[in-house]
């Protein structure tokens, strides 16, 4: 039986373990840290009670040396101005990116017209991470997949590990990759300034050699026939995503509820097709179609005549009934062109179609038209009056969808609050006997009219009218007009709603209301109540007014007069 023994010299059995208690630390110290952004080894500190590694114990002869030696003591200043602080490379070098231009071939096989292709490439290089990434641009009509060749990581160099970095980049040296050989050729300014300031000498930039193919392409082909006056290979080479672009206004304020719409109109080269597009502005309430008239040919002339309210846009002609298309000589700025029974204002157009009309029409001016539109103005017709509730009631249902109450004059309700004139009258011809109160409110200038109850006369007295404004019996519905206390004299004759009263007597506050508006009201209207008072011409002037003219009866004899025209006002 084998014991296991402890480095006190004990068996390593419960109960005869021992702990050291001079060990205040029972970590294991860490032996690599950063210094500058690199990683380098440490020594860590001995303490009581640890055990320090082999590498790190130091023999007894070279401690016994330490104490013994001497140290030369620096009394020169140190200056931590001149201390840079330390940026790490992935912020020192963020977003700097070399670019160089490059190519390489590519062998084309079973094929009589070339051998092989020239294709062009553009490498980054990016110095935060020392990655690269290769980028072939596209080319127009090439019909080859183009693109990112090599998405961003770190390339390799050899089979050995080893990945490029920007001391193995230079001018006019090839570079394989994955197989394929790059030639580099050249690269852009900031790249030759950073490779010279790192002492790097460039080599000789070198051109792009020619693409066998491409060359024989720019070659006319030989052609033993008369060629055609349209050749529509020859135009699509020449003309495709060529567009001529008018801004107009499309007029159509003729139909219901028209307007005038700004327009864009594409003519296409290409093709000789007509597009034409709607502006949309915000806010406009219209819905949101783009196209008003698809891409298409317009027949310019036709053999038969086509009036202007054939529908066009639906029923199309055909190409036999067609003489004439549009072109671009029909486009010309500041007048007006007729398509598919639609006329356009020609306004202005791009800088294109400037240059367009320079060259190839050169007799023609382009000078360019405001772009002023026409509001419209509809005229909203009030309909007649049907005879329910007041006119400015029935108003308001025609001038909004959510009707709203009429404006009110606050300002004369406020001042005019609580006063009335009250007139006393009598049916004309008819009923004489009747007595009415007619009281004016000036608050509103409404009436309302009251009849006194007589004994023994088999009518029932009471309200006789509500409230209401009256007009003249001479207005109309369109233009009322309505009675006011400048109508109201002693002995005028006023119709309400097909009755006609007669005024026989007033109040005296009828007088004195009218008289502090004097230059409002008419003279004959004064008089004829001033007589009605007992007062005179002579007397009134000589006063001043009727504030300042004390009568020649008594308040008790006004007051028993006025209880006995109307009762009911206390």
């Amino acid at each position: 039986m084998s014991w296991n023994w402890n480095s006190h010299g004990l068996p390593f059995l419960p109960g005869y373990s021992f702990q050291d208690v001079t060990k205040p630390a029972f970590h294991r110290p860490q032996t690599l840290g950063y210094k500058n952004g690199y990683a380098l080894p440490r020594r860590p500190t001995i303490g009581i009670g640890q055990s320090p590694l082999l590498s790190a114990q130091l023999r007894l002869q070279e401690l016994n040396q330490l104490p013994l030696q001497e140290h030369e003591a620096s009394y020169d200043t140190y200056d931590i101005s001149q201390c840079e602080d330390f940026i790490p490379a992935h912020v020192a070098l963020d977003k700097k990116v070399l670019r160089f231009y490059a190519y390489f071939t590519e062998d084309v096989l079973y094929s009589p017209e070339e051998h092989y292709r020239i294709r062009s490439v553009v490498i980054h290089y990016f110095l935060e991470d020392d990655t690269m990434c290769i980028i072939e641009p596209a080319v127009e009509n090439s019909g080859i997949p183009q693109g990112k060749r090599i998405k961003r990581q770190r390339l390799p160099k050899n089979e050995f590990g080893e990945y490029y970095t920007w001391i193995d980049l230079n001018v006019a040296m090839d570079m394989e990759v994955y197989g394929v050989k790059y030639r580099i050729i050249d690269c852009d300014s900031f790249t030759k300034e950073f490779l010279a300031s790192e002492g790097i000498i460039l080599n000789v930039p070198e051109s792009m050699p020619s693409d066998p193919y491409t060359t024989h392409r720019t070659k006319p082909i030989p052609c033993f026939t008369m060629p055609s006056k349209c050749d529509p290979a020859n135009k699509f080479l020449t003309m495709d995503r060529k567009v001529l672009r008018f801004f107009g206004l499309w007029d159509d304020s003729q139909s219901l509820f028209g307007d005038t719409h700004p327009v864009t109109i594409h003519y296409y080269l290409v093709d000789d097709t007509v597009e034409v597009r709607e502006v949309q502005e915000s806010n406009s309430g219209r819905d949101p179609f783009p196209i008003l008239m698809r891409r298409q040919r317009l027949p310019k002339k036709t053999k038969t005549h086509i009036s202007n309210i054939f529908p066009t846009c639906v029923l199309e002609v055909s190409k036999d009934e067609v003489e004439e298309y549009y072109s671009p000589r029909d486009f010309q700025l500041g007048q007006k062109i007729t398509m598919l029974g639609r006329c356009f204002l020609l306004c202005d157009c791009d800088d294109f179609t400037q240059q367009y009309y320079q060259s190839h029409y050169p007799d023609m001016e382009l000078n360019p038209v405001e772009m002023t539109r026409q509001e419209p103005q509809p005229l909203q017709e009030v309909p007649p009056y049907n005879g329910f509730g007041t006119l400015e009631d029935s108003l308001q249902n025609c001038l909004s969808l959510v009707p709203v109450p009429p404006k009110k004059n606050l300002v004369k309700q406020l001042e005019n609050n609580n006063k009335v004139l009250r007139y006393r009258e009598s049916q004309f011809e008819v009923d004489e006997d009747r007595t009415f109160v007619l009281s004016y409110y000036l608050a509103n200038d409404m009436i309302s009219i009251y009849e006194k109850s007589s004994r023994n006369s088999g009518i029932i007295g009471g309200k006789f009218l509500e409230k209401t404004r009256i007009p003249k019996p001479d207005s109309s519905t369109e233009n009322p007009q309505f009675y006011s206390p400048t109508d109201f004299a002693i002995g005028s004759t006023v119709e309400v709603f097909g009755h006609r009263f007669v005024l026989t007597d007033a109040d005296r506050y009828v007088l004195t209301y009218l008289e502090s508006i004097q230059s409002q009201v008419p003279t004959e209207i004064l008089n004829s109540l001033r007589r009605r008072f007992g007062l005179d011409t002579y007397t009134i002037e000589k006063h001043g007014s009727l504030n300042t003219f004390i009568p020649n009866f008594s308040f008790f004899q006004i007051c028993e007069k006025r209880n006995q025209l109307f009762p009911y006002n206390s």
